[in-house]
């Protein structure tokens, strides 16, 4: 009798632990199903020109406007000033469902300020992105909110590009959207995206009351991207009246790809034609990258772009009688890997078919070579 006993006791306790077990195990999955992550970058440069001023120079000619300065830099974004300077702090906060989710991106500082330009409520924004998310299905995914471009090789965030300074295709395509989004799990590597969007970079409003229309497919790394919408006023106030003002609707198509050429050799390509009524510009780049290591890797940026219609003044490589202009800009890029840290040391040439550099005789020329050493954290 005590023997029985006993094994019934032993059952009990193995079928509690069992119970026990099970529920871990199902709160575990139910753990990994549900994550929060906070993740982000902090990065800082040196900048300095081998044929051109180290410092900035107000243009007169420019009126009282404060900050307005001689072109001493490439007319491309975020890595510009002179010597010692910042990039930014970069703050994500991301909550993964089964589901559903959202990710709260922040950025502080220069670059931060420069990548949410088109958020005009008359304080500094520092949202980057802030979307939330709904997994339809294991196929169809809608997104809500403020997100980054879907357009282009290159990214705001420092820490997923390989070169630290960016292209001009970058720098004058768009930064951010404001919009409804649904992403396409089509099979065999094939996806395909739709979204409705406010006007390009105006993340927080639209101020135009007008919409734009963006598309891709894609195919195993390789995406084919469309934008397309009026960005600005479609009627101004004239008196007591509204008058038309005919604006044009941008478009823009934008290929972006690579292939693995070897286990160690990786070929990016990104090519882009933006129009508005004539004004806009178009432009190819490829990104060959060789890893020499588990901690090095070098890697090239090869661009040319040219602007239609006196879009180069606005892209700071000026406009022939024409209004045409173009440049061509090398960049060579090492990536140094320790433990978190990422050095990057950067020699960069812009040849323009302008004379829009400043040199250091206070003499515009067309070409400026430079050399930049970035530092970016991430964790």
């Amino acid at each position: 009798m005590k023997t029985i006993i006993n094994t019934n006791y032993v059952k009990k306790i193995a079928f509690a632990v069992l119970a026990l077990v099970s529920v871990f195990a199902v709160a575990q999955e139910e753990e990994e199903k549900k994550k929060f992550e906070f993740s982000g970058t902090v990065d800082a440069y040196y900048r300095a020109n081998f044929n051109g001023l180290n410092k900035e120079i107000p243009d007169v000619d420019a009126g009282e406007q404060v900050g307005t300065f001689l072109p001493t830099a490439p007319g491309t974004s975020f890595a510009n000033d002179p010597g010692f300077a910042l990039g930014m702090v970069n703050l994500i906060a991301s909550y993964e469902g089964e589901k559903v989710g959202f990710v709260a991106d922040l950025v502080f500082g220069p670059r931060g300020e420069d990548a949410v330009f088109g958020s005009p409520n008359g304080s500094p924004n520092i949202v980057n992105q802030l979307y939330v998310y709904w997994n339809v299905s294991e196929s169809t995914t809608l997104t809500f909110g403020n997100f980054n471009t879907f357009l282009g090789y290159e990214v705001i965030s420092p820490a997923s590009n390989f070169n630290y300074s960016t292209s001009y295709m970058f720098s004058y395509g768009p930064f951010s959207h404001a919009g409804l989004k649904a992403d396409f799990d089509l099979g065999n590597d094939w996806s395909a995206m739709l979204a409705i969007l406010n006007p390009t970079d105006f993340t927080d409003i639209n101020p135009f009351g007008e919409l734009s229309f963006g598309a891709q497919l894609g195919y195993s790394g390789q995406y084919l991207n469309f934008l397309y919408g009026k960005q600005g006023f479609n009627e101004v106030l004239d008196g007591e009246s509204l008058v038309d003002t005919d604006v044009e609707a941008l478009f823009q198509v934008d290929f972006t790809g690579g292939f693995n050429l070897s286990e160690d050799f990786f070929l990016g390509i990104n090519a882009t034609y933006q129009d508005t009524d004539g004004v806009g510009f178009y432009g190819a780049a490829l990104y060959p990258q060789l890893t020499t290591s588990e901690n090095f890797a070098i890697g090239l940026r090869g661009e040319y772009f040219a602007t239609m219609d006196g879009f180069g003044n606005v892209a700071g490589i000026g406009a022939d009688a024409d209004g045409d202009a173009n440049v061509f800009a090398v960049t060579l890029t090492g990536n140094a890997k320790v433990g978190d840290l990422t050095i990057i040391p950067e020699l960069r040439l812009d040849s323009a078919s302008e004379e829009v550099f400043l040199n250091g005789d206070l003499e515009f020329n067309e070409s400026l070579a430079s050399f930049l050493l970035a530092a970016v954290y991430s964790f």
